[in-house]
């Protein structure tokens, strides 16, 4: 009979266990993505909604991707064409993704709002270039927000502009992200 209470009261600690543990990865719920572009003759919007992510709230580390070919809202077909075949190369670097650390010590298993800085790797284009972003995080009631703007250059990830269109195309890129996390079940 001993042997069988042991083994139950292991089963339960093992299940308690990684109970807590998925309680600590938040995944997307909703997310979103949009850069512009504000280039002399030429301002370009686009977002798309399919940001994916997860965020280990205890290890306070992460991973977001976005699928590159999602982006709409360009100022015509034949610009988000050139934006997929020409320069992005989805067919080739279907990705963008950015996974890394928060370097602030904070809590995101406690409510608050949280200015913290994130260190990761930038995966666009086929090329990772390590950066540190500015970011709010922000935890109420069980659930994660994150908001962050930051600045891409097409140069640090080998993103030609032709001479043709170089007043058209900015070489460097506002992005903006937001995203709601919920726990993982």
């Amino acid at each position: 009979m001993g042997m069988y209470i042991r083994s139950l009261i292991l089963i339960v600690l093992m299940a308690i266990s990684s109970i807590a543990i998925a309680q600590d990865i938040y995944e997307v719920s909703t997310g979103s993505i949009s850069f512009n572009s504000k280039a002399p003759q030429e301002l370009i919007n686009a977002s798309s909604p399919q940001l994916k992510g997860v965020v280990d709230a205890r290890k306070k580390t992460f991973v977001f991707k976005i699928n590159v070919a999602s982006f709409q809202g360009f100022n015509s077909p034949l610009q988000q064409e050139h934006f997929n075949e020409n320069y992005m190369e989805t067919n080739k670097f279907p990705e963008a993704s950015y996974a890394g650390k928060i370097i602030e010590d904070v809590n995101l298993l406690v409510d608050g709002t949280y200015d913290v800085r994130v260190k990761g790797k930038l995966k666009i284009h086929g090329l990772e270039q390590e950066r540190i972003i500015n970011s709010r995080i922000v935890v109420k009631n069980g659930k994660i927000s994150i908001a962050s703007d930051f600045i891409v250059s097409l140069a640090d990830y080998s993103i030609k502009i032709p001479r043709v269109v170089y007043d058209k195309l900015a070489p460097d890129i506002n992005v903006t992200i937001a995203a709601t996390l919920l726990p993982k079940h």
